[in-house]
């Protein structure tokens, strides 16, 4: 577990920010449970109510479509005022959301449920980072952040096994009633147990509001290629991610179960293992090349698309280790990408930015995937559906090293 530096951190202890990272990692993965359970259990979905592929695709667009409208307020509010009870709060609504879940009948209500929990996790997804970012300095950010995106691919794996193990025995509303209790537990937690620091504790300069903050951000290149880059990656892994289960089980003959064991599994193993090795590469790196932020995720993108071509074309046989490859590649650098770009600008705008960071990373990324690759898949079928986020990966590594060149220095570095 990382631990801040004291002289770093004057007004912050040590202890705070250590149960701060637990909770808030806490709370990421159930988050990413919630949102990965669909996946598991979108064919039985698909089934009772009697939709195509591109419309089971569009319950993505409507969840990313409330989180993008809701992360521009989100962001302002948390550039001037408390994070943590906005966090407790969108946690107990996220919660209530998912027991919500017992009054859908028809899909467009599903819909509703939907973009409702978009809107509620638009406040954590923006406010957990920040506040982890006011806990810990530059040169510690990218092994934060490592640890807490390590809950995207745990809490992505057991969405899935909750989707396809509950979901095949009880029907697919049961897994959103068993996701909704830790959300409750975890934001109590929170309430009672994490504190908040004060805003730019972590940073040498006092932080300040810019009253031209937009128009900074996007004169900002080394913040501009990560967000656009970070949206090509989360368009290739939102679509993998969301068409994989059904692939296994139309392509690969599993029964919901199994696939939903099985993607999970990947998930948890590659995403835990590129997640950590990412983020240690990138940590040694950063220690004579500040660009190492930038290249780690650059070079990850790259490497993800040769297994990646072979899963979704090749073999029968050779779907279930090329898949585990791909997502190995495409977790190596989550963290250091995250870590980018909370480092690329002032803490004083870093919600802000944040909530830039995931507009974009949804409407260009894993808000369209899915739906695109339903449509794709409608008029010709899943593997060439799949194929469409090749392209994106080649995007992404293209905007990273091109963004490496502008990559800020880190605080341990001369300037100048």
């Amino acid at each position: 577990m990382p631990q801040a530096a004291p002289s770093k951190l004057p007004f912050v202890s040590v202890a705070g920010a250590t149960t701060a990272l637990v909770l808030l990692t806490a709370l990421n993965f159930v988050n990413y449970i919630d949102r990965y359970i669909l996946p598991g259990v979108q064919e039985m979905v698909k089934h009772e109510f009697s939709v195509s592929d591109e419309r089971i695709g569009a319950l993505v667009f409507w969840f990313m479509l409330a989180y993008v409208l809701a992360s521009p307020v989100t962001g302002w509010i948390g550039d001037h005022f408390p994070r943590k009870p906005l966090i407790v709060g969108a946690a107990l609504f996220c919660s209530g959301v998912n027991f919500f879940t017992a009054t859908v009948h028809t899909f467009d209500t599903l819909m509703i449920r939907h973009a409702a929990l978009g809107l509620g996790e638009a406040c954590f997804g923006i406010f957990g980072p920040v506040i982890l970012a006011d806990f810990y300095p530059d040169d510690q950010r990218n092994r934060v952040l490592t640890i807490f995106n390590v809950a995207l691919p745990v809490g992505a794996a057991l969405g899935y096994l909750i989707g396809g193990s509950v979901g095949g025995h009880y029907g697919w509303r049961m897994p959103f009633y068993v996701s909704a209790v830790p959300g409750v537990v975890v934001a109590l937690l929170i309430l009672f147990f994490m504190k908040e620091p004060k805003r730019g504790a972590s940073e040498v300069e006092k932080p300040k509001l810019e009253k031209d903050a937009v128009l900074a951000l996007v004169k900002n290149p080394a913040y501009v290629t990560a967000v656009l880059g970070l949206a090509m990656v989360t368009f290739s892994l939102g679509g993998i991610s969301w068409w994989m289960p059904s692939f296994l089980q139309r392509v690969g003959g599993r029964s919901p179960a199994s696939a939903g064991f099985l993607m999970g599994a990947i998930t948890v193993v590659t995403g835990i293992l590129g997640a950590i090795v990412g983020g240690w590469i990138a940590q040694r790196w950063s220690r004579t090349n500040h660009r190492a932020l930038y290249l780690v995720p650059a070079w990850s993108a790259l490497l993800a698309v040769p297994p990646s071509l072979v899963c979704f074309f090749g073999p029968k046989e050779w779907i279930l280790p090329m898949l585990a490859a791909a997502q190995f590649f495409i977790f190596l650098g989550t963290g250091p990408l995250n870590a980018a770009t909370v480092n690329s600008v002032g803490s004083g705008v870093r919600a802000t930015a944040l909530a830039g960071q995931l507009f974009f990373i949804h409407v260009l990324g894993d808000a369209p995937s899915p739906r695109i690759i339903g449509l794709v898949s409608d008029h010709s079928n899943l593997n060439i559906g799949l194929g469409v986020t090749l392209v994106t990966f080649l995007i992404a590594a293209a905007l990273l090293f091109v963004g490496a060149r502008y990559a800020p220095p880190l605080h341990h570095e001369e300037v100048g």
